[in-house]
């Protein structure tokens, strides 16, 4: 393999999905970016990719609720196309919208069926668009591809749908990546640092088997340091907190 291959999911009302390509291009890997009807339409396939990713923005104006048509979209029309390219390997990344997408269908936290979702993602309690920097932790017993070797993290929010709510069952038995906290680290930090009230300030999941993974904040918009709000004041550092994030999807991929 010359190139990991990374397929940036479109459809209308995306518009995270150039910043996503580039990030992946930055960490090494081949971006293209693909309308989710070309994959239905078998234009595209699935299967020639190693990393599936649904980048941020507004799929289909957030009609019904954010993520929704697109879920539908992709459990009906690619449900087993999926499903398939997670068995053999493949690594999904959810940024916002696209966390929104992956859990009302099913793919987290698992598994993929047309019943009821085990959890979603519901309004801030904020009850407004909450834009704004985050610091977040990371899970250090979490399987994630994505997150290994990583601490802590400071990335930007864009989202009304930020939530996190489930049945406390659920809630118990998920695979939490990423927590919200304030300055000093603390998971207990309540609004703004947790800037949509999700429940035990829980910014991101994955799977069990750490290959799906899901955040609502932006790692593609501070793969730069000169991305830090106050990097003029600190001075920038080469690559920014997110980048980590996709250097480890592409080295997991070269394995594949």
């Amino acid at each position: 393999m010359t190139k990991v291959r990374t397929l940036i999911l479109r459809a209308p009302g995306t518009n995270c999905d150039v910043e996503t390509a580039f990030a992946f291009e930055q960490a090494g890997a081949e971006a293209s970016l693909v309308h989710v009807n070309r994959l239905i339409r078998g234009e595209q396939k699935l299967s020639d990719y190693q990393i599936m990713v649904i980048p941020g923005g507004f799929t289909y104006g957030d009609d019904i609720a954010a993520g929704k048509i697109l879920a539908n979209e992709l459990r009906l029309g690619l449900g087993e196309d999926i499903q398939r390219f997670v068995d053999d390997g493949g690594l999904i990344l959810g940024i916002c919208n696209g966390f929104q997408a992956l859990v009302k269908t099913g793919i987290l936290p698992g598994p993929m069926d047309s019943s009821a979702p085990r959890l979603t993602l519901i309004n801030n309690d904020s009850g407004k668009f909450e834009c704004r920097w985050v610091y977040l932790s990371v899970n250090k017993q979490s399987p994630c591809v994505f997150t290994r070797g990583m601490d802590s993290l400071y990335l930007p929010v864009a989202h009304a749908e930020g939530k996190i709510v489930a049945d406390p069952k659920i809630l118990s038995e998920l695979d939490v990546v990423l927590y919200y906290t304030d300055e000093q680290g603390s998971t207990d930090a309540g609004y703004p640092d947790n800037p949509n009230g999700s429940v035990g300030n829980i910014a991101g999941i994955c799977d069990t088997s750490g290959r799906i993974f899901a955040l609502m904040p932006h790692p593609e918009r501070h793969i730069r340091g000169t991305q830090h709000p106050q990097w003029t004041r600190h001075g920038a550092k080469k690559y920014g907190d997110g980048f980590q994030i996709f250097l480890n999807a592409v080295k997991w991929a070269k394995s594949l």
